[in-house]
Parts: C-alpha cells; structure tokens; sequence
C-alpha cells in the first residue's frame, strides 16, 4: 500500500484551489448583467475542478512557484474546459448541466455559442500573460479538442472500427486538456522536457481514465446523483455498450436486443440497465479501465518522490474508485 498523502499538502492544494475559484468568478466578470449571469452560469454550479486540481498538483514537483502564474495556468484549463461544454449542449441539445438547467435550454443557442466564445476569449487573454509556449499548448490542445468533437459528431465511418473510434473521441475530447493541465502545472515550476514528457503521457491517460469511468456512472450510478441511463436512451454508445456489440457470443443477443429497443419507457430502461449491469462486459470494461491507470501510475516512478508524487497515485485511485 502506498504512502498516504499527507494533510499539510491536502491543505496546501485547498488553499491554492480556492484562489482559482476567486480568480475564475472574476474572469467571468463581463461589461453587462446578462453576459456575466450567463459565464457564470456553469461555473457557479461547480464541478470537479479536476484539470485545475492536476495543475497545482504537478506544480509541486519542480522549483518555488508564484501564486499568480499557478492560478493563471489553472484557470486557462478550466476556462477552456468550461467553454467547451457550453457547446457540447448545443451540440447535444442537452437541458440539463451540473444538476442545473442548461445554458442553451435557458438562453437559447446563439447565447451559449457566444458564451462559449466569451471564455475562450478570457483564456486566451490570460494564457497570454504566461508566454507563448503556453499559448501553443493550449491553441493544440483547443484544436484537438474541437476534431474529438466533430468526430464524435460523424460517428465512426464505414469500417472504422467502433470502439477504437469512441477511444480516440475520449483521448481528444478530454485526454488532452487533462495531458495540458498536467504540462501546464510542470511548465510552471520550471520541469525539464523530459518531466513535461512524463506529465503528459500520464495526464492524456489518467483523462481518457476519468472519462471511461464517468461514462460506467451512466449505467451504474445509483448513489451518485447521476441519473442512469441517459446515455443509453439517447444512443451513445459508451466502453460497455461497445464491447458488447463486438462480441460475437450468442448469449449476449438478449441484451443486444433490450438496448435495440425503444428506450424512451421509463419500464424498458430499466430492463436494459438491469441486463447490462448483470453483463460480463461490466467487469471487462472495469478492468480495462484498471490497467489504464496501472499505466498512468506507472509513469510516475519517473517523477521526483515526494508528495505530489503520492498525490497524482492516489488520483489514479479516486479515478477508478469511481467505476467501482
């Protein structure tokens, strides 16, 4: 069993969390009411915070870092990040963010566009106050960001293979800012490029981690607040729908079936979820997500020892604690 983390550096990480908050309210500040309710709009509602959670953690393995550089390179990450989910609901006309009502069902589409387009202003604004080199990680990533998503728009294509196509999606859509926020956090305390390198192997597998797991909570969530089966209903195949549409075994027709049907009854949703849960494909695509963040973890033992190296394993845990 690894070294637990220390409460001093739980604190620590707290403390540097809350000045992101401070600064991110401030940067959704705009010129009128109406633009400032609506950045503030989700970003009020919380979240994980888990990509400024990386920055200030990977912080710690380098050199003395200035307050005002670590929160600037945890807000860009969460700006960015808060920006394109305001998209992703018009995209996927969603009515629902964070429990609240979504911006695009409250406002319309061309407010949450132009939201959106607010806080990715407000990123580049402040990423430019860290250098250029930070400029052109977040302009790749941004581009990454943006080809996850339309390829997750298009579907796979005619004899892409499905599940390499959702991997792929997930490595662009969230891999990538969580790799960014990892290099970010080295950037600013100063690591070689070797240390940058490990950062963002680790980070670009423990975010397609993050998001494999969050995806089992649409079919498994019954304490987290998560309503099950949303993904289902509306047709998006996750990690466990498609390992059960490669399978080839004639005992898994019957649930093949239940998740072919129409799943807009309340009755018939729970019948696939019930299925699905009682599927060999559950357990597969948990271990799968284990060895990801073996994978993740194991990167880490190229990282300085000390407690921000316990702090990135102990993430790996709460991330695949998750799927559990």
């Amino acid at each position: 069993m690894s070294q637990p983390v220390s409460n001093e550096f739980t604190d620590f990480v707290a403390g540097k969390l809350d000045l992101v908050e401070e600064e991110l309210a401030r940067q959704a500040g705009a010129d009128t009411p109406f633009v400032t309710e609506a950045a503030n709009h989700i970003i009020s509602a919380g979240g994980k915070r888990f990509r400024p959670l990386l920055v200030v953690i990977c912080s710690q393995l380098g050199g003395r870092v200035s307050d005002e550089d670590l929160v600037r390179a945890a807000v860009v990450m969460e700006l960015t990040h808060v920006a394109s989910l305001y998209h992703d609901d018009v995209m996927d006309e969603a009515t629902l963010r964070r429990g609240a009502e979504s911006a695009n069902q409250r406002w319309g589409n061309s407010v949450a566009i132009m939201v959106g387009d607010f806080l990715f202003a407000r990123a580049s604004e402040t990423v430019s106050r860290l250098g250029t080199e930070y400029v052109r990680l977040q302009a790749q990533t941004f581009a990454r960001l943006v080809q996850g998503q339309i390829a997750e728009t298009r579907g796979p294509l005619a004899g892409e293979d499905p599940l390499q196509h959702y991997l792929d999606v997930v490595a662009d859509k969230t891999g990538s800012l969580i790799a960014a926020a990892a290099v970010f956090g080295g950037m600013v305390s100063g690591q070689s490029p070797e240390t940058l390198a490990v950062l963002r192997r680790f980070g670009e597998e423990i975010g397609i981690v993050f998001q494999l797991a969050d995806d089992l909570l649409d079919i498994t969530s019954t304490r987290t607040g998560k309503t099950p089966g949303i993904d289902l209903r509306e047709g998006v195949a996750t990690l466990p729908v498609l390992l059960l549409r490669a399978s080839t075994d004639p005992a898994d027709q019957p649930v093949k079936d239940l998740l072919d049907a129409d799943l807009s009854s309340d009755e018939v949703l729970a019948q696939a979820l019930s299925a699905l849960r009682s599927s060999h494909v559950m357990d597969e695509a948990r271990a799968d997500i284990r060895a990801r963040a073996d994978r993740a973890r194991a990167e880490l033992a190229a990282l300085p020892e000390g407690q921000a190296r316990l702090a990135l394993a102990e993430l790996c845990d709460e991330v695949v604690g998750r799927s559990s």
